[in-house]
């Protein structure tokens, strides 16, 4: 009977990956391609990104196979570990982008405030709402400038003024439609 041929280890793999040989990785490949991508499956839990992943992680195999040491430990553990790694990084740099589009959508969705533009038109408005006042008659002027800009109450702004309540709820009445039509403001 013939004896069957041994079958090399993952440790002599490697070193023979680490050599530069191919047929050696190929042997590799076929022995861990389930098990790196079964790891970063249980991840990742996205099929297509753990494909992507274990594919990086045995091209990562081949190019610093030489890196491997075996007092550290195995060949198995050093290549898991490493698939472990990459996919952890991949989680963690999927968070992170999707913090930083989160992050540029809260900020695109402020307005930026423009102090000057605030200030000018508060001004205008200002100088705007002072020439319709002008306009109105003085009772009526009066009336309204008590009650918006002094803070009355129609009572108390009657009261002041010692007239009838009615009285100075005409004056507001029309008043503010005078400053309505003034303003321009629609109804």
């Amino acid at each position: 009977m013939t004896p069957v041929p041994r079958e090399p280890g993952l440790e002599e793999l490697l070193t023979a990956v680490a050599a530069g040989g191919e047929q050696a990785f190929e042997r590799l490949y076929d022995r861990l391609a389930g098990p790196v991508y079964g790891l970063v499956l249980r991840v990742l839990r996205d099929p297509a990104q753990a494909e992507e992943v274990a594919q990086e992680v045995l091209v990562e195999v081949w190019r610093t196979a030489a890196r491997f040491d075996t007092a550290r430990g195995s060949g198995l553990s050093w290549v898991m570990t490493m698939a472990h790694r990459r996919a952890v990084d991949r989680v963690r740099s999927a968070q992170a982008a999707a913090d930083r589009e989160h992050r540029a959508g809260t900020r695109s969705a402020e307005v930026p405030h423009d102090h000057v533009v605030e200030e000018v038109t508060v001004r205008l408005e200002g100088e705007r709402v002072r020439r319709c006042l002008g306009g109105l008659t003085e009772v009526q002027r009066q009336a309204v400038t008590l009650a918006f800009y002094g803070g009355y109450s129609y009572p108390e702004v009657a009261g002041l003024l010692r007239v009838p309540l009615g009285t100075i709820k005409t004056r507001m009445r029309d008043g503010l439609v005078r400053l309505r039509d003034c303003m321009g403001v629609e109804r």
